[in-house]
């Protein structure tokens, strides 16, 4: 089973949800804990061990200019505008590139060629006898982390259970995450800003058809603002976690509050039942 743990936003505490759920189940099950923020992945702080690395390479388009005529072929089918042609001089904008391969397939000339660019890297590591971490991590300056996100999350393929630490915002990291899972636990908090980025989330999992539950970190006396939006919505508030000094004090240290506060074990096994009730096995 795949479990998303994502937020419209950063800092709501989407890690410490993914952490203490995947830190849980992995006494029951073989769990693979995967962070696919990999642009600022930050599961390390709660779990680490020996790594192993494996290197995550990108295909991109160079040009032979001897061998090219510059008809402009390749630069009218890109739709991303990654390809310039002034005068003879062939420029690819690898910013805009998403290495699909079609201009070097068009090329009348066959002047375009593909080399292997490094982008990131992924670490897998065993802190627990029943749990993975798979920590996805893309370079400085490279402009994609979808190829690091699909490397690391197929590393993940052979477990009982697979959590997937989502980087925040609704956009394509998110969708690149999100798309495969069976459902998608979205943590926000009772704030306008909260909720803004909540209904963005929630959106984009609609049209991924995607079942979604919602968690209430650092939870008010007054959650009415999420509450009326989920009760509009029709979405089932799984869990809240207070706004607790204490859970914050442990969480800050590098520890998680599942070890610290055995009563949250239950809770989180109760969390995961609840997601199963809702038809998966």
């Amino acid at each position: 089973m795949k479990i998303a743990v994502a937020s419209g936003k950063g800092g709501t505490g989407k890690t410490t949800v993914s952490s203490n759920l995947a830190l849980c189940l992995s006494k029951k099950f073989r769990t693979a804990l995967v962070d696919c923020d990999v642009e600022e992945p930050n599961i390390h702080i709660f779990f680490n061990g020996p790594a192993e690395s494996k290197k995550v390479f990108q295909k991109k388009p160079f040009a032979n200019p001897e061998l090219c005529s510059f008809c402009k072929e390749c630069m009218n089918f890109c739709k991303f505008g990654a390809i310039n042609i002034i005068k003879e001089n062939i420029y690819f904008s690898y910013d805009l590139c998403h290495s699909c391969g079609g201009c070097k397939i068009i090329c009348p000339e066959n002047a375009i060629f593909e080399e292997d660019i490094e982008i990131g890297e992924v670490s897998v590591y065993s802190p627990d006898n029943n749990l993975t971490v798979i920590e996805g991590r893309l370079l400085p300056g490279k402009p994609s982390g979808n190829d690091v996100i699909d490397t690391a999350k197929q590393l993940s393929e052979n477990f009982d259970i697979v959590i997937y630490d989502s980087p925040p915002g609704s956009a394509c990291p998110f969708i690149e995450t999100v798309h495969d899972s069976d459902f998608c636990v979205l943590v926000t908090e009772s704030t306008p800003f909260g909720l803004h980025d909540l209904k963005a989330a929630f959106e984009v999992c609609k049209k991924l058809n995607v079942p979604v539950g919602v968690i209430i970190n650092r939870s008010l006396e007054d959650d009415s603002l999420i509450e009326n939006f989920c009760k509009e919505e029709c979405l089932d508030i799984l869990m809240k976690i207070p706004n607790s000094l204490e859970i914050a004090r442990i969480q800050n240290n590098g520890e998680l509050f599942v070890r610290v506060m055995p009563k949250w074990e239950t809770d989180f096994l109760n969390l995961f039942e609840s997601i199963k009730s809702r038809g998966f096995d």
